[in-house]
């Protein structure tokens, strides 16, 4: 730690502002705080005082604040120069720290530092930018329980399971002449069933959690002319979608994210889904289908007044994604009485062709009308009801579900070899599983990933 170069940042956000703050951490951090203040400074006392420039003239005054290692954010010294929160003082307060013998900070290299001191680990660490980046209350709460190292605890006991599993398998390794039910494999095989459990309850939370940090990739699909981009523009409030009578209006993809009552959507308009078209028509289809298979969700808009005839052309293009919502749109224009369905009801088994989706909803995105229940439902898939907050949601990034993902292929691997009592392929299947746990705190890591993760973050954090 002592050959590290001391680092400064402004910590607060750039404009004007009541307080604002120069962070330095490094084995220089307090000689060069004193030096601004010209007094002595104290661990964890805060210290009134004037910052002062190389000729003595006062830059401005404020609070001095300092950490002494390791009891600090980092683990090294830390300083806190809090004065007021103007961009010109605070970028002139930062350059006297330069000249006194501080570099310019990278993005996240604060919090870089406190993981490569044991002050977080590598999932504790991207919790403290999704807590900053968090966009509403649930989210920030959740980012919360990660930060304090609930997603942690429960990955690393996972791993701690694995690793015992392993030895024992290993030290079952020299017996090969016994049969591995002699040697506990009963027992061994129900342990790791209940830890693939364990696995796969965590990798639901983690979903969850990467929900509640990126919110829900919705794309909204239909055959041309059924009043998708003007439903995009309905859940937007604005008019972001060209609307017009022609089919093929829509030729690429169009993104905008809204919030529902707290809950982000990353929502995609997409060119109707149809055979023929033009070239341009048909690459605005060859897109569609690319988005829709990295889609959590697809809102399939049909025209409430012929349903099936646009079925077809989009059953193939939404296999694939994990949560439907089938949306009859153009309610408006059906007659009195008359039926959004060739069955007569909007809840018809030949009104959406999945057994699993639910009821299709009439609504007119033109009107308004229906658009509260369209709203409920995408709160509740977005919030993901199956896991509430009284369960202890956190925050998690697609790296870790992607990990976890990873780690349930090779423990299910574990388990076949196990089962044909394959026991050196076992035990390595076992070593990449716990690998791949390891990734996600950093216990196992590359130099690669961790500057891809901390060039993400603020400076000064």
């Amino acid at each position: 730690m002592t050959d590290r170069d001391t680092i400064a940042a402004i910590a607060t956000a750039a404009g004007a502002g009541g307080v604002g703050i120069v962070r330095l951490s490094g084995p220089r951090a307090r000689a060069i705080g004193e030096a601004v203040t010209a007094r002595a400074l104290r661990p964890r006392h805060a210290h009134h005082a004037r910052f002062l420039d190389a000729a003595g003239e006062a830059i401005d005054d404020g609070i001095a604040l300092y950490f002494a290692a390791p009891a600090s954010y980092t683990g090294e010294d830390v300083v806190e120069l809090q004065g007021h929160g103007g961009t010109a003082v605070l970028q002139v307060l930062l350059a006297r720290c330069r000249e006194l013998g501080a570099r310019l900070a990278r993005p996240g290299e604060f919090s870089e530092r406190a993981f490569l001191e044991g002050r977080l680990d590598l999932a504790q660490a991207e919790a403290v930018a999704d807590l900053v980046a968090a966009g509403d209350a649930r989210a920030a709460r959740a980012a919360r329980r990660a930060l304090d190292g609930e997603f942690s605890q429960r990955v690393e006991a996972i791993a701690a399971e694995l690793l015992a599993i392993r030895v024992h398998v290993e030290a079952a390794i020299d017996f090969a002449d016994e049969p591995l039910d002699t040697l506990g494999g009963a027992a061994l095989r129900a342990r790791l069933a209940a830890t693939g459990d364990a696995l796969d309850a965590l990798l639901a939370r983690a979903e969850h959690g990467r929900r509640l940090r990126d919110g829900l990739h919705a794309v909204i699909v239909g055959p041309p002319n059924a009043g998708k981009s003007s439903l995009l523009n309905a859940l937007a409030g604005s008019d972001r979608a060209i609307v017009t009578d022609i089919a093929g209006t829509t030729r690429d993809l169009l993104h905008e994210v809204v919030r529902i009552d707290g809950v982000e959507l990353s929502l995609v308009d997409t060119a109707g889904l149809r055979d023929g078209g033009d070239a341009i028509e048909r690459e605005g289809m060859r897109r569609a289908h690319a988005e829709l298979q990295r889609a959590d969700l697809a809102i399939i808009v049909l025209d409430a007044r012929d349903p099936a005839g646009g079925r077809t052309a989009v059953a193939d293009a939404i296999a694939g994604v994990p949560q439907r919502v089938w949306v009859h749109n153009k309610a408006d224009l059906l007659a009195a009485g008359e039926p959004a369905s060739p069955a007569g009801n909007d809840g018809a088994p030949d009104a959406t062709p999945g057994a699993s989706d639910e009821p299709p909803l009439r609504l007119s995105a033109l009107s308004g009308v229906g658009l509260d229940a369209l709203h409920a439902r995408l709160k509740a898939l977005a919030a993901g009801d199956d896991i509430g907050e009284g369960t202890g949601a956190f925050t998690a990034r697609s790296r870790h579900v992607d990990t976890l993902r990873q780690a349930a292929v090779e423990l299910a691997a574990a388990r076949a070899q196990l089962s044909h009592e394959s026991l050196d392929l076992a035990a390595e299947a076992l070593r990449a599983a716990h690998d791949a746990l390891g990734e996600i705190t950093g216990r196992v890591r590359a130099d690669d990933l961790l500057g891809h993760i901390f060039s993400s973050f603020c400076v000064g954090k």
